[in-house]
C-alpha cells in the first residue's frame, strides 16, 4: 500500500511506516541524509509549511495519507491533503475542537481533571475568587498572584510563548493560559471510537541551554522507567481517554503536560504523529504507524499494556540539537554510522542559527542516568562542527 507522510519532520514516522511494510514518500523540510532507503523522501526548499507541503503531496500518487507537525495549525490543508485519499489522521473538524484551549480546558473541568485557567481577552480572566480557590485546592499559595502565559492558537514547540504582564494587549491570534512552575511531560496515545491506548510517558526536555534551546522551546523527550511517575502516569492514561472519548480522536496523539506536586495538568494536545513516538518503539518495540494506521483504519487499538511495559524498560531519551550560531556542516558519515544520532544533515548544508543540527539519543537506568548521556552527545556533536 502506498502512503505519504508529510510533516516538518518526517524521517521518524516515514521510517516507522517503512519498517511496517508500507511503501512511502515523505515531504518535510530536511530529506534527511539517513532517511530509511525504502522512504521516498522529498525535500521543500525554504521554511516549510503545509500549504506548500500539499501543492508538493497533490504530485505523488498514494493511497493514504499522514501527517505530523504542525498540519495541526492548519485544518484547511488536512482537507486538501487527503482530497481523493483516505486519511490516516484526524480530520479537520476534530483538529479545531481539540486545539481550541477553551474547549480542551472545559473537558477537562467537567472530567474532574485538575486544570490550569485559560483566556483569550484580559477581560475574561477569571475573578480572583474563583482563582484563589483553585490555587487553594492543589497545595499552591491562594493569596499569590496569577502568572499567564500568552500562546499562539497556530504554534507548536513552544515557538512564540512568553510571559504576559497585565495591561499589555493580547493579539487576537493568541490566548492566556496560566503558568505553574512543575515539569513538563507528554503521554502519547492511539485512539479510535472514543476509546484509547496509552503507548509511552516521557519528560520533555525545554530551553535547555546544552542542546542550543532557550525559552519555552523543545528539545527533546526522555521516555520514563516504572520507578518514576507511577501515579502520574495512571491519571495521565485516565486524562487521555476523556479527551479521546470527548473529541472522538483518532489514531496516534500526544498530550502536552506540566506535572506539580504528583499532578498533571494538560497543556495542548497534539492530534498527530508526536516526536516522543520513536522513544516508544526504540524502548517497547511497539510498530506505532502500524498502530496508527490500524486504528484509523479498523479503529483497532494495540493490545499493549504500557505499566506492564515500563517495568522491564530503562530510560531511553532523545534530544535536539540546535545550532548556537550559524554553521556550515562538514562531513557527516561518521554521524550516520552512529546508531545515537539521528535526522543527520547532508555534508556541507547550511544551517542558521536556531536551527535543528540532528538530534541525539541515549538510554540510562534511570532519568538522570539518561540526560547525562544526552548532554554529553551533544557536547560531541557541538565539538564535531
Amino acid at each position: 500500500m502506498n502512503v505519504l507522510v508529510a510533516a516538518v519532520s518526517t524521517r521518524a514516522a516515514a521510517e516507522s511506516a517503512a519498517r511496517a511494510g508500507f511503501s512511502v514518500t515523505a515531504i518535510d523540510a530536511f530529506a534527511d541524509a539517513d532517511q530509511h532507503p525504502a522512504v521516498r523522501a522529498l525535500a521543500l526548499g525554504g521554511r516549510f509549511s503545509p500549504a506548500v507541503a500539499v501543492t508538493r503531496a497533490q504530485e505523488v500518487r498514494c493511497d493514504a495519507v499522514a501527517y505530523g507537525a504542525n498540519f495541526e495549525n492548519d485544518p484547511d490543508e488536512v482537507t486538501r491533503l487527503a482530497a481523493g485519499r483516505t486519511l490516516w489522521g484526524n480530520p479537520a473538524d476534530v483538529i479545531r475542537r481539540v486545539r481550541d484551549p477553551m474547549l480542551v480546558s472545559q473537558a477537562l473541568r467537567r472530567g474532574r481533571f485538575a486544570t490550569l485557567d485559560v483566556a483569550d481577552d484580559e477581560s475574561r480572566i477569571p475573578p480572583f475568587d474563583e482563582l484563589r480557590a483553585s490555587r487553594a485546592c492543589r497545595g499552591t499559595n491562594p493569596e499569590s498572584g496569577a502568572e499567564w502565559l500568552v500562546k499562539r492558537r497556530a504554534s507548536g514547540g513552544g515557538h512564540g510563548v512568553r510571559r504576559w504582564r497585565p495591561g499589555r494587549p493580547i493579539p487576537r491570534s493568541c490566548y492566556l493560559q496560566e503558568f505553574i512552575d512543575g515539569t513538563p511531560c507528554s503521554i502519547v496515545f492511539a485512539a479510535a471510537s472514543g476509546r484509547s491506548a496509552p503507548l509511552g510517558f516521557s519528560r520533555q526536555l525545554i530551553g535547555d541551554a546544552a542542546f542550543g534551546s532557550d525559552g519555552f522551546r523543545y528539545c527533546g523527550n526522555i521516555l520514563t522507567a516504572a520507578a518514576d511517575d507511577e501515579g502520574v502516569v495512571e491519571t495521565a492514561c485516565r486524562l487521555a481517554a476523556v479527551l479521546s472519548a470527548e473529541f472522538d480522536l483518532v489514531g496516534v496523539n500526544g498530550i502536552d503536560l506540566i506535572v506539580r506536586d504528583g499532578i498533571p495538568y494538560a497543556i495542548e494536545v497534539n492530534p498527530r504523529w508526536c516526536a516522543s513516538m520513536e522513544l516508544v518503539e526504540r524502548a517497547f518495540g511497539v510498530s506505532v504507524f502500524r498502530a496508527h494506521a490500524a486504528a484509523c483504519d479498523e479503529a483497532v487499538l494495540p493490545d499493549f499494556d504500557l505499566p506492564r511495559a515500563r517495568r522491564s524498560a530503562s530510560a531511553t531519551g532523545k534530544a535536539v540539537v540546535f545550532a548556537r550560531q550559524d554553521v556550515t556542516v562538514g562531513n557527516t558519515r561518521a554521524w550516520l554510522e552512529d546508531p545515537d544520532v539521528r535526522d543527520v544533515p547532508f555534508a556541507r548544508t547550511r544551517i542558521p542559527a536556531g536551527r535543528p543540527i540532528c538530534t541525539v539519543f541515549a538510554d540510562g537506568d534511570t532519568a538522570a542516568a539518561c540526560y547525562s548521556r544526552l548532554v554529553a552527545r551533544a557536547a560531541r556533536i557541538y565539538a564535531s562542527l
